[in-house]
Parts: C-alpha cells; sequence; structure tokens
C-alpha cells in the first residue's frame, strides 16, 4: 500500500497549497481596466448601494462558500486548532470546485467559543453565497449552526453533522432492501454522541427509524444518566430514553450498529450477539470501530467505513458538493430536513443494482452532483 502520509507531505510542500483564484477576464487594456476597476466599478458598487438583494447577479457570490473550521474537532486529529486546520480546509475546497465547480475560500479562526465564531462568521457573510461550517466541535457546533441559519440570507450547513447523517442514511436504504427490511423495523445502534452522532439520529428518526439506541463512552445514553452535556441531551429527543447499560447490552440482538466514535471497540463477539447477517458501518478515521475482515468473519452481512480502500466508503463528498450546487443555484437560504432525506433518496438511486459490497456510489460519479442538487428545484 503507499505511503500517503509522505506523498502528502511532499505534495503539499511542493505546491504550497492546493487552491487558487483565478480571473474570468484579463486585464490586457485600459477599456477594461477602467471597465473593471476605476471608474466603471463605481456604477456597480453605486447600484448594489441601492440594490443589496442584487449582489448574487452582480459578483461572484452566486458560486461562492466559505469552508470555516476553528480547528477544534478536525476528523482523525481532534482539537489541533485553526493553523493545522487549514490543510483540511484547502481539501474542502478543492472538492467543492473539482466536483461540483463552486469556488470556496478555506477560513480558520482562531477563536473557539459560540459568541465569537457567530460573530466572526456575521461580519464576513456578506462576502459569500452560503457557509460550509467544519471540524467545529460539539456541543458548539450546535449553536453556531443554528444561529447561524437563523441569522443570515444564506444557506448554512455544518458538514460534520449534516452530510455524515446524508450519506448515512443514503446507505441505508439501500442496505435495509438487500435484506427485504424496513427502517421501523430495524434495531439500530449508534455509537458517539457528538455531532455527527446526532445528526444521525436525528435524522434516522425523521425517515422513520423508531429503535435507535444511543451510546458513548460510559454506556447507553438514556434519561436516567445525570451526566448528559448538551450534545447528549439533545439525542434523547431521537433514540430510546429508556434503555441502560453498556455497548454490548445495547448491540446484543440488534440489526445495525453506526459507528462515529473509537478505532475497535467492536469486537468479533459482539458483533456474533447482533441480530442474523447483521449491517454495521464502522466510520471512525483512519481506523473504524472494527475492520471489515474481522467483521466479516464474525458473521457481518454489509461492512461500510469511512476509507477510500475498502467497498461502500461513507464520504461526506457524495453530498456537500451537490447540497450547495443545489442551493446556490436555487437561491435556498435554508438548508432543511426535506432536502437531506430528498438528498439521500437521490444518492442512494444511483446505485442501479445494490450489493453488499455496493450500496453508494463513488464520489467520482458523474451523476453525483446533479442528482443531489436536484432536489433543490422541488
Amino acid at each position: 500500500m503507499p505511503d500517503y502520509n509522505e506523498k502528502s507531505l511532499s505534495k503539499h510542500q511542493e505546491l504550497k497549497g492546493k487552491i487558487s483564484i483565478t480571473t474570468k477576464d484579463t486585464l490586457d487594456s485600459r477599456d477594461k481596466l477602467s471597465i473593471y476597476y476605476t471608474p466603471g466599478v463605481g456604477a456597480v458598487s453605486s447600484y448594489l448601494a441601492q440594490h443589496p438583494n442584487e449582489l448574487r447577479n452582480f459578483t461572484w457570490t452566486h458560486n461562492l462558500v466559505a469552508v470555516i473550521s476553528d480547528g477544534s474537532a478536525v476528523l482523525g486529529l481532534g482539537n489541533i486548532g485553526a493553523e493545522a486546520a487549514l490543510p483540511v480546509m484547502e481539501g474542502k475546497a478543492m472538492i467543492f470546485k473539482d466536483f461540483a465547480s463552486i469556488d470556496a475560500v478555506p477560513i480558520v479562526l482562531n477563536v473557539h467559543t459560540a459568541e465569537e465564531i457567530i460573530s466572526a462568521v456575521k461580519a464576513i457573510a456578506p462576502s459569500f453565497g452560503g457557509i460550509n461550517l467544519e471540524d467545529i466541535a460539539a456541543p458548539v457546533c450546535f449553536e453556531v449552526e443554528d444561529a447561524l441559519a437563523h441569522i443570515l440570507p444564506i444557506p448554512v450547513m455544518h458538514d460534520d453533522q449534516h452530510g455524515t447523517a446524508i450519506v448515512t442514511l443514503a446507505g441505508l436504504i439501500n442496505a435495509i432492501k438487500l435484506k427485504h427490511m424496513n427502517i421501523q423495523q430495524c434495531r439500530i445502534v449508534i455509537t458517539g454522541a457528538g455531532a455527527a452522532g446526532v445528526a444521525i439520529s436525528k435524522l434516522l428518526f425523521k425517515y422513520g427509524a423508531r429503535n435507535i439506541v444511543a451510546v458513548d463512552s460510559k454506556g447507553i445514553v438514556s434519561r436516567r444518566r445525570t451526566d448528559l452535556n448538551e450534545s447528549k441531551q439533545r439525542l434523547l429527543d431521537y433514540v430510546d430514553k429508556d434503555s441502560d447499560g453498556s455497548l454490548s447490552d445495547a448491540v446484543r440482538g440488534a440489526d445495525i450498529f453506526i459507528g462515529v466514535s473509537q478505532p475497535n471497540i467492536l469486537s468479533p463477539e459482539l458483533v456474533q450477539s447482533m441480530a442474523q447477517d447483521p449491517i454495521i458501518f464502522a466510520m471512525a478515521n483512519p481506523v473504524p470501530e472494527i475492520m471489515p475482515d474481522v467483521a466479516f468473519k464474525a458473521g457481518a452481512y454489509i461492512i461500510a467505513t469511512g476509507r477510500s480502500d475498502f467497498p461502500n466508503q461513507i464520504n461526506n463528498a457524495l453530498a456537500f458538493p451537490g447540497i450547495f450546487r443545489g442551493a446556490l443555484d436555487f437561491n435556498v437560504r435554508q438548508i432543511t430536513d426535506e432536502h437531506k432525506i430528498a438528498a439521500a433518496e437521490a444518492i442512494a438511486a444511483l446505485v442501479d443494482n445494490p450489493k453488499p459490497d455496493n450500496i453508494v456510489p463513488t464520489v467520482f460519479d458523474k451523476r453525483l452532483v446533479g442528482a443531489v442538487s436536484s432536489v433543490f428545484k422541488r
């Protein structure tokens, strides 16, 4: 297997960043300089001062997203700070551009309270057509997204929550179809009670799941617990409030395991205690809750991970380029739960003949962005 750590370090150092800005015309004459800058640009600015709602018709905001993080919860790395998060945000911007032709600007903030992040994003929001929040730790991420979605006249989405939830639901739609079940019948265990765990629980509940058990490092999340923080308290709206016990109690007899937690917490013995032919989404990165070969040997029917070197990669890039493409194209102010469910169904429908090792399309499927973005036209 290639050493991607060394390759990545070398390539990033060579390029000194993965993105750049280009112009749509050249300044190769005095006439153009006068049109695009002084004196001509004054007429455009004067017009927009009187008609601010037409900003997207005269500037790049119609196709521009800010990718914003404080570096407090970078996938697989944790709280690494603003500077260290910048390469990840650049990568996100690269995906926006290559997959959906969206211009994206990575912005890292050296502030970490909800009030500070909200204030910073609100201040720069007029420069953008959409806000993609990324890698902000729970519970701050909930307050930040909720506030900005109500304050700003442009779409706002925390991708760690909703991108993950959308693609998880897409994979489950096809996985459950292969087992000839419906989601109402399934007992679902979700490990990880942070941003992704809460969003997945909520979206599955909205889709019809009614037997969800959430587990954190201390066991099943229930109303009997007195140590629940804000994000875990949010879970109680969507999960079984009265269950109690450990992870082993939760997974016993379960049809579906969804992991957004820690490496290697699902043992072969726990898999064997689940219902026959269980579905396992082990999405901790880079090391999943259980490795696919171990899970299959223990009796798993379908296994998905967050990794690209195994089948069934549950990757946010299946969702967020199309989500923002649609929101920008159709001038949608808020991304709703209905949009998210429709996006998940559109992603799932791209798999013409689902199989245990093929329940979601790849990020390179040329139909993907169009299928997801079209849900905003409805």
